[in-house]
């Protein structure tokens, strides 16, 4: 139909209105289902459904379909990668491996024995079918992070089974497409085999020195994102070219960078945004407008074969984790949690199903046919549901259960982190480092601060510290985190930062030095003398020579006496928690006593991270950890104020020790904080004023002279 020139014909062939068409699809689509309790995942598909062929005949599938579609299934596995924490899998390793294999092993197998017997399916197109119900997707994962109850030991396993089932059954899916891809006589298996292990070991060990490169030379948000999804198709590319599925290399591709994105990371927010913005639904779309309903609704054997999919995926799910429970002698509500979040069938499957559906055998037929494709629909549907029904009332349980003690035992409940911004340089550093290390838990608990002198409130310099906090409010605002910003006006640097601190009740200050800078001995001596004797806080001092997200080792030393500081809860808990987010190990050295300490309240509250210890006896001399240290780690000392518990002459030496040794490394002080009354207005302030005066010009003095050497 022509109305004013404008050609209505159905389906619409003309680009604008299709992108128009499918953008307002992708709006309005959660919009609607949300109030009917329907996952958005299969919102997309049944809006697919709606405006395909076997719909209203509103679009057709075509090649835009076929290669955002692509984009989209590549971007589902590559992000399923990417979001696996692997410091939870390391910590629980065993009991994820006995689940992983669990959830593989009996949906497969009693599935194949459904589908042979029953279906009266082929042996190939068995297996395939039965591979989908093995896999699964966290599409419950939200549940748990919303009730506070992620890093329970159940979600650990649950999360880390997902690596091994859904490894599993790509395995299986990139071998059953390979068959179809080359031929099978001869050593086709064991060319097969080896070109896949040395592609694996190639993507396993160059992507991950590859993106740490790159990262390490470029800060650039948007080279950055261009530069991960070039790494994703390279993966996906490379695995097909070898006559595998290119599922199998996006997913490897998530899981080798896992550790060079943060989840707290602007490139993630990135990432995730353009995927769940445009990518994957578009996919989505394309799948549901393959569906036919006529074909499900029309005779017998699409339900029939629906019904298979559904009771064979929840009974060998919960079979799987039932003996999960019974052989690591777990609660059964551990066992519904674990169920609830092993059930979902999404990414895995959809990627399964399309792969055989477009696989025709030599008599015309395809390897997976419709029946199984609308099944399909019908199983990620139900399961979805069942999902998030038995999650969120698991989750509910474990929280409630686990309120008491955490109320109890949270040592950050008040946490309060200020990041002074004075040097443009070391904005982002400063930034990415409070961002690792804040609780997820506490909102509102960043600022930011920039002081102006009193005496100089010229318009630049109102606009420099404008575009400061902005730059960090920018930082923030990509991965969801509220940022409060502060501009003061006081007699320096110093006594806006003090009186701030004060009147917003700061738990800890970050501050930051460029290497490249030319400091003086006055700037340090005076800014940090003047905190320290003045707050009782904890003072972050940070030197960072690569970008934060990159760093693949935290090494502490400790002085003795540090676990009697009160504020050694806190240190330790920022650094466990930096070391888990950045999924980088964290090595501490310690004394015998201070190790005990650190190891008893790490295994009580920090058992996924990381950790290593080793004796450091002798503080007087930080040799022993040059060769502990690399250009990619992070050198962390903690110092103490003088007078403090665990304050010792050797701290004088420290700057020159750092100088002489650790120049290129990067590096940060830190101060734990202190209770009571700052030291200044004690007793003991008065007892040390002229240790503290040697201390910090000392300090100053070192400190200024590494810094303009470098």
């Amino acid at each position: 139909m022509d109305w004013i020139g404008l050609d209505l014909t159905l389906p619409i062939t003309d680009p604008t209105w299709i992108f128009l068409l499918v953008l307002l699809i992708i709006l309005f689509a959660p919009i609607l289902l949300n109030k009917l309790r329907i996952p958005h995942i299969i919102g997309m598909i049944l809006a697919g459904l709606a405006i395909g062929e076997h719909g209203f005949n509103i679009l057709a599938r075509d090649s835009s379909f076929e290669l955002f579609g692509k984009v989209g299934l590549y971007y589902i596995m590559f992000l399923a990668g990417l979001e696996m924490n692997m410091g939870d899998f390391k910590e629980t390793r065993n009991k994820a491996l006995v689940l992983g294999l669990l959830a593989f092993i009996v949906p497969i197998g009693i599935g194949f024995v459904a589908n042979v017997s029953y279906l009266k399916y082929g042996v190939i197109t068995s297996v395939l079918l039965a591979s989908m119900y093995a896999s699964h997707t966290l599409v419950a994962y939200p549940i748990v992070t919303r009730f506070g109850v992620s890093r329970h030991r159940s979600v650990s396993i649950a999360v880390g089974g997902t690596a091994v089932t859904d490894t599993l059954t790509l395995l299986v899916l990139a071998v059953v497409g390979g068959l179809f891809k080359g031929e099978t006589g001869g050593l086709f298996w064991i060319w097969l085999v080896i070109k896949v292990i040395f592609l694996g070991t190639f993507i396993i060990y160059i992507f991950p020195r590859v993106g740490r490169w790159f990262f390490h030379r470029y800060n650039d948000n948007v080279m950055q994102f261009i530069f991960v999804l070039a790494m994703v198709f390279l993966g996906a590319g490379l695995m097909e070219f070898v006559g595998m599925e290119g599922i199998l290399g996006a997913f490897l591709a998530g899981l080798v960078l896992n550790r060079l994105i943060p989840h707290v990371s602007p490139l993630m927010n990135h990432l995730e945004f353009v995927g769940n913005a445009l990518f994957i639904p578009y996919f989505l779309i394309g799948v549901g407008m393959l569906i036919n309903l006529r074909v499900i609704f029309g005779h017998g054997d699409a339900l029939k074969v629906a019904a298979v999919m559904i009771i064979m995926a929840l009974t060998g799910k919960w079979i799987a984790c039932w003996l999960t429970q019974k052989i690591n002698k777990m609660s059964a509500l551990e066992r519904k949690l674990m169920y609830g979040l092993s059930t979902a069938q999404a990414a895995a499957t959809l990627a399964a199903v399309l792969v055989g559906y477009n696989i025709i055998l030599p008599g015309g037929e395809r390897l997976l046919n419709d029946d199984v494709l609308n099944g399909t629909v019908l199983l990620i549907l139900v399961t979805c549901v069942v999902s998030s029904l038995i999650t969120e009332r698991a989750a509910k349980k474990v929280a409630i259960d686990d309120s008491e003690p955490e109320k109890t035992s949270s040592a950050t409940e008040t946490e309060k982190i200020l990041v002074a911004l004075n040097n443009p340089n070391t904005i982002e550093d400063m930034v990415n480092l409070s961002l690792v290390i804040r609780d997820p838990k506490l909102k509102d608990n960043l600022l930011a601060i920039n002081v102006i002198n009193n005496d100089n409130t010229s318009d630049n310099l109102r606009m420099r510290s404008k575009r400061y906090l902005e730059k960090a409010a920018m930082m923030t605002t990509a991965v969801n985190v509220p940022l409060r910003q502060i501009t003061r006006y006081d007699l320096n640097i110093a006594s806006g930062i003090i009186h701030s601190a004060k009147e917003n009740e700061i738990t800890s200050i970050i501050t930051g030095l460029h290497h490249k800078a030319n400091i003086t001995d006055s700037f340090f001596g005076v800014l940090a003398g003047h905190l320290l004797k003045r707050l009782n806080c904890e003072l972050i001092i940070s030197k960072f020579l690569i970008p934060v997200h990159t760093l693949k080792r935290i090494v502490v030393a400790v002085p003795p006496k540090a676990e009697y500081e009160s504020g050694f809860p806190r240190w330790m808990e920022h650094f466990c928690r930096m070391g888990s987010t950045l999924g980088c190990r964290v090595h501490f050295f310690a004394n015998e006593k201070t190790t005990a300490h650190l190891q008893t309240l790490i295994k009580k509250k920090h058992k996924q991270v990381l950790t290593d210890f080793s004796l450091l006896e002798d503080w007087n001399d930080l040799l022993v950890l040059t060769g502990q240290v690399s250009y990619d780690h992070l050198l962390v000392i903690i110092s103490a104020r003088p007078g403090t518990l665990s304050y010792d002459s050797s701290f004088e030496k420290l700057p020159r020790q750092l100088s002489k040794y650790f120049s290129n490394n990067s590096l940060i002080v830190l101060y734990p904080n202190q209770s009571g009354e700052p030291l200044d207005t004690s007793f003991f302030s008065k007892l040390y004023t002229d240790t503290e005066t040697r201390h910090y010009e000392k300090v100053g003095k070192w400190f200024y002279r590494w810094f303009k050497k470098d």
